[in-house]
């Protein structure tokens, strides 16, 4: 196919050096017409410390010489990841903060975006981003800590994060596993638009752009625009090192690789690179959690010796604290299939559960109970068996079509009606909770008042891609309230306005004229309301089990337990991590072991700096974490709502009887009230 020296096919014995040709000759999987990367091998778990050497392609093992110092890839020393989003920016800060002698550098052509990952104000919020931040950006000081359990409660102990270097006789109960110095560290997180230099100087590039699904052209409303992917690509192969392994992070369709190998042979021919499929598996509001723990990480290669050691080389950069039995290695096109089979059959779960939740509706059957039941069959399992208004997010709606369009190309129109049936199901749901709301309110909203509560697509995040609540605004606007409100306890006020003025339209702002306001205050937007909908499961607005629908105060954080004592003398920056969340839980500051330098400042003209005096809102950013403090207080909103006082539960967060106890009407999905009409 002219691929040059970067086809993902095993060249032939002519072309490469003898010492290749034999290694090619004796561990090269069967091909097929379509060449090596078709053939599909089995899974293969990485086994620490034989990682490779016990891979075997049709029963013969691969040499270990491809495994030796002398043949396998050097050490990643410089990563660039091209793309600051949802996914690039905490993927980079993770690999960064877990790989203090790696250069990790973030890049992207909006320059905002970059001036916000280097300020206080992050584009996006994760819990326990911030905290990742501070270390791999900022740099850490030298502190020495004692390597004992807290006697007391976290709030005591706050002491044992000492910060200055210990004495002799401190160094010598160091020995007694006492003490423990932790060194300081230099920042390996940089955040910059110079795209072209930081590629030139990467070992491996990481290109982690968003791929939409196509609104127009062939395929729109299924197919995956890989325009931006394209146009990466592009700038990859001009600037990338010869031998830079080039890694897809992007959700793409399956094949893609090829499509990358080719776009790198045409602008650098004769050029070496490798290509490796590297999916993430992140979930909005526990993406930190997901990269820190993450269950298994997906490396998929060319079926060569070339390819067996750059995904070695990628594997070596996540066993710095990923367990080398959790990294599976597969070919590039398994890998990438996976990644939409993965997020289709969760989707799909969801859409299976809010299709009974609409029979428990109509027969009086409740969907909570049904999951509970179903979900307690082993082959079954519980997760994903949440009924409600249906999924949103960047991700699910976005790969099931992609699977769809694939199964239309391939010709096997059963399989596309099958997934897109998951879709046709999932705007099921959400146009039945919107209807009922209508239906409930007499048919009609004009003069009444309706309350939004959540616009983040799912709780603890400020991601609003797909959120089922912008779609829900929409079509209660079409109808003519006198008011929607709307209030996010995780998003800024002002975004939201402005992303409802692009997303509906500029005239639906009560600014302009129209209903539709934004509020940074729950019981201001509850205020007058004929209606409030929960459309996001934050656990702010959650039942109150106290006495009468009280609100309960959250006094304290969860209590977690002190990870001490530490078995090596050197912790793992995961460990140091669980000793600053337990010493940070019970305490009244940010940096309880003297580990952190101050937040970088501001501009004077910073714009999110003004925004925030302007508006007296808040973003999440350094130093500020999304925590609970208080559940709303349901019966001062029910005191402030007009009668009958109609909630309608979206996310099956609400206790009926507690809510209806207090005076509510309740209407929940799947879920039957309790009240006598």
């Amino acid at each position: 196919m002219g691929l040059g020296s970067c086809s993902m096919f095993p060249p032939s014995p002519s072309s490469v050096d003898p010492e290749e040709a034999a290694l090619l000759d004796m561990s090269t999987a069967p091909t097929t017409p379509e060449g090596s990367l078709s053939y599909s091998p089995v899974l293969r778990p990485q086994d620490d410390p034989s990682f490779g050497r016990s891979r075997s392609t049709n029963g013969r093992p691969l040499s270990s010489a491809l495994f030796d110092t002398t043949t396998r890839t050097p050490p990643v020393r410089n990563i660039c990841c091209v793309g600051a989003g949802y996914v690039g920016g905490p993927t980079a800060a993770v690999i960064a903060f877990q790989n203090p002698h790696i250069r990790v550098t973030v890049v992207d052509r909006d320059e905002r975006r970059i001036r916000r990952w280097n300020s206080q104000h992050p584009p996006i919020y994760e819990p326990g981003l911030t905290d990742i931040l501070r270390i791999a950006r900022d740099g850490s000081k030298e502190v020495v800590l004692h390597n004992a359990p807290s006697k007391h409660d976290a709030s005591d102990s706050v002491s044992s994060g000492l910060t200055t270097p210990p004495s002799d006789a401190e160094s010598n109960c160091a020995g007694n596993n006492r003490l423990i110095r932790v060194a300081a560290r230099q920042p390996n997180l940089f955040f910059t638009t110079d795209i072209a230099r930081s590629i030139s100087e990467a070992d491996v590039v990481l290109i982690a752009v968003n791929t939409p699904t196509k609104n127009r052209g062939v395929g729109a409303g299924s197919a995956t625009d890989m325009a931006a992917f394209e146009a990466v690509t592009a700038v990859v192969a001009q600037h990338a090192r010869p031998g830079a392994i080039i890694v897809e992070k992007s959700t793409v369709p399956c094949r893609t690789a090829q499509l990358v190998y080719q776009t790198l042979s045409l602008h650098r021919p004769g050029v070496h690179f490798e290509v490796i499929s590297n999916p993430e598996f992140l979930a909005a509001g526990t993406a930190i959690k997901d990269l820190l723990y993450a269950d298994r990480i997906l490396i998929g290669s060319s079926n060569t010796p070339a390819g067996y050691r750059a995904a070695s080389a990628l594997a070596d950069v996540y066993a710095a604290w990923i367990p080398r039995s959790r990294i599976i290695t597969t070919n590039v096109f398994s890998s990438e299939l996976a990644k939409l089979v993965a997020n289709s059959m969760l989707a799909q779960r969801i859409s299976s559960i809010n299709s009974i939740s609409a029979i428990c509706d109509a027969t009086g059957a409740d969907v909570d109970e049904v999951a509970s039941a179903i979900g307690a069959d082993p082959r079954i399992g519980s997760k994903f068996l949440r009924a409600g208004i249906g999924f949103g997010g960047s991700c699910f709606k976005k790969d099931v079509l992609s699977l769809v369009y694939l199964a239309e190309t391939l010709i096997l129109p059963e399989v596309a009606d099958y997934w897109r049936a998951v879709i046709n199901m999932n705007e099921f749901a959400r146009n039945r909770f919107v209807s009922r709301v209508i239906r409930c309110l007499n048919n009609t909203l004009a003069g009444k008042k309706v309350t939004v509560l959540g616009y983040a697509f799912k709780k603890d995040t400020n991601d609003t891609r797909e959120s089922p609540a912008l779609d829900i605004i929409r079509t209660l606007e079409e109808e003519g309230p006198r008011e929607i409100a709307i209030f996010d306890p995780c998003c800024i006020p002002t975004q939201m306005t402005d992303e409802i003025g692009r997303f509906v339209r500029k005239d639906v702002l009560k600014e302009n004229g129209g209903p539709v306001a934004v509020y940074a205050d729950v019981y201001a937007a509850c205020e007058g309301s004929d209606a409030v909908l929960i459309t996001t499961e934050f656990d702010e607005f959650k039942s109150p089990t106290g006495k009468e629908g009280l609100a309960i105060p959250v006094k304290q954080k969860t209590r977690l337990t002190d990870p001490r004592p530490f078995e090596q003398p050197e912790p793992k920056e995961n460990e140091l991590l669980a000793l600053h969340s337990y010493l940070v839980s019970d305490s009244d500051t940010d940096d309880p072991l003297g580990r952190l330098y101050p937040v970088p400042a501001c501009d004077d003209e910073c714009p999110d700096c003004q925004v925030e005096r302007t508006t007296g809102t808040k973003g999440y950013g350094a130093s500020k974490e999304h925590v609970l403090k208080q559940r709303v207080d349901w019966k001062k909103i029910y005191c402030q709502m007009r009668k009958p006082h109609w909630v309608f539960d979206g996310r099956g967060v609400l206790d009926i009887a507690i809510m209806e106890k207090i005076g509510f009407r309740v209407e929940s999905v799947g879920r039957q009230s309790r009240r006598s009409d």
